[in-house]
């Protein structure tokens, strides 16, 4: 069995994707194909010690006892078709090479079933998407050779683009397709929730948000089939972000929930209005939060572009006056993100198939970082690409976002969504603290003092956390 504090680490001293031709796969079929992502996935298999017995075999199977027979889920990051920044999909979405890799390990444990999803942003293209990142080309190589991998959109809502004016198309999937979670009390987002609470995220109508999220109720509403699932393999794409800091391990878990309607990013105001969306209490500001909300609960498509252009041309008149561009909580006083991503890690871990949380995990959660590629600057949508050269493994993804923290430069300690993740909870995320978390990079243990000096690289942080961290 993995212990839940170790987190195994590969280099990629290429610090890039791409044909590894030497590498040595004996349990693998001829067709698999040899990368530099298979290379650091088979890597971190081997620190692991699964089927340590059977290493250099044939019949090495390192995931057999944990996917034999059993339902698998991976989760991606699929966020966006295309980055924001102007750079490819390389270090905006996980690469199509580290999926491929995971699903060779998978397959060869005879699972009972194999689903590939995620809920990306409402105006990501999904098919382009999936043509883009070799996604297509991965599935029908998969199944020319009998391994049979669906893909999911799990989203309910959809948008033809990312444009404020454009409508969105509801109810896209059924709603049995999902399972309605309450965590009520329980939520981390409790402790903020008054009467009066704005909970907001961008370019979602509000009037949804407060049905689903307020003093003693915290809906979410996840994929049926992660819930149904014996074991999720959780695969990141490391990068900053400018709500959360990080994203990644913790993060990436957004995508389980098929409607953004039920998912608080900020609160609306400044802290002195009870918010946290900006620093400091703004009336140019507030007005356009305002405009942003009428566009959102606009019906008709002409008062939507009309709401749209004016919430444009506030813009434009506020950098006239040297006000920054957050109008959604892009900076590190966001103390709502947070909540709303650990309240959906603890679904994950613990929620059963009647909407209810059990005492005790309910499943299997391993996850693979991709960090070959990571992305840094603005995140989590305009990323500008950093070659780390590095994978990451662990089933605490916890421990396993502390280890990315610390491989990124900063200070997970003064990060509220990788501080938290460690603290006390009927429904804990980790039974240890980060003082016992075990690393080992390329099978040799380091202690995570040296972890940065020896093998990270210092991210650029987006501006709203460029001197916190």
């Amino acid at each position: 069995m993995l212990k839940a504090n170790n987190v195994f680490c590969a280099q990629i001293p290429s610090k890039a994707y791409g044909p590894a031709p030497n590498v040595g796969c004996p349990e693998l079929p001829q067709w698999a194909k040899r990368t530099t992502a298979l290379a650091a996935f088979r890597s971190l298999l081997v620190q692991a010690g699964l089927d340590h017995a059977h290493l250099e075999l044939p019949y090495w199977n390192p995931l057999r006892d944990i996917v034999e027979d059993k339902k698998v889920v991976l989760k991606p990051n699929w966020v966006m078709h295309q980055n924001a920044s102007g750079y490819d999909l390389g270090c905006l979405i996980t690469h199509t090479s580290i999926l491929a890799a995971i699903l060779q390990y998978v397959a060869k444990a005879r699972p009972r079933s194999i689903v590939v999803g995620d809920a990306p942003l409402q105006g990501c293209d999904f098919e382009s998407l999936q043509v883009n990142s070799g996604t297509i080309e991965m599935i029908e190589r998969f199944s020319k050779n009998g391994i049979g991998v669906q893909v999911k959109d799990f989203r309910r809502t959809i948008r033809r683009d990312s444009r404020l004016q454009t409508m969105a198309q509801e109810h896209c999937l059924p709603f049995d397709n999902f399972i309605l979670y309450d965590l009520g009390g329980a939520s981390s987002l409790e402790e903020i929730s008054t009467p009066s609470s704005e909970f907001r995220v961008t370019m979602y109508d509000p009037k949804l948000l407060k049905r689903t999220h307020g003093p003693g109720k915290h809906q979410y509403l996840i994929a049926r089939d992660i819930i149904e699932a014996d074991v999720v393999i959780n695969v990141p794409k490391l990068k900053t972000h400018n709500k959360a800091c990080i994203t990644g391990a913790l993060k990436n878990l957004v995508g389980i929930n098929g409607h953004k309607e039920y998912l608080p990013h900020h609160r609306k105001g400044s802290p002195d209005d009870g918010g946290d969306c900006y620093c400091d209490r703004s009336p140019v500001k507030a007005l356009l939060e305002d405009l942003l909300d009428a566009a959102n609960q606009a019906n008709g498509e002409v008062s939507r572009w009309l709401l749209a252009n004016a919430v444009r041309g506030g813009m434009a008149f506020a950098k006239i006056l040297n006000l920054d561009d957050n109008y959604e909580g892009s900076w590190h006083g966001n103390d709502t993100v947070w909540r709303m991503t650990l309240d959906l890690q603890r679904i994950l871990h613990y929620g059963k198939q009647d909407g209810t949380l059990a005492d005790s995990p309910q499943r299997t959660v391993l996850t693979v970082t991709d960090a070959i590629i990571a992305g840094e600057g603005d995140g989590p949508l305009a990323p500008t690409p950093i070659g780390l050269g590095m994978m990451t493994m662990g089933t605490s993804t916890a421990a396993v976002e502390w280890v990315n923290a610390l491989l990124m430069g900063l200070r997970p300690d003064r990060i509220p969504l990788t501080r938290e993740a460690f603290a006390y909870n009927r429904y804990l995320l980790a039974d240890f603290s980060p003082r016992d978390i075990a690393v080992s990079v390329d099978g040799q243990p380091i202690s995570v003092d040296e972890l940065f000096p020896r093998y990270g690289r210092a991210f650029r942080l987006p501006k709203g956390w460029s001197e916190t961290v």
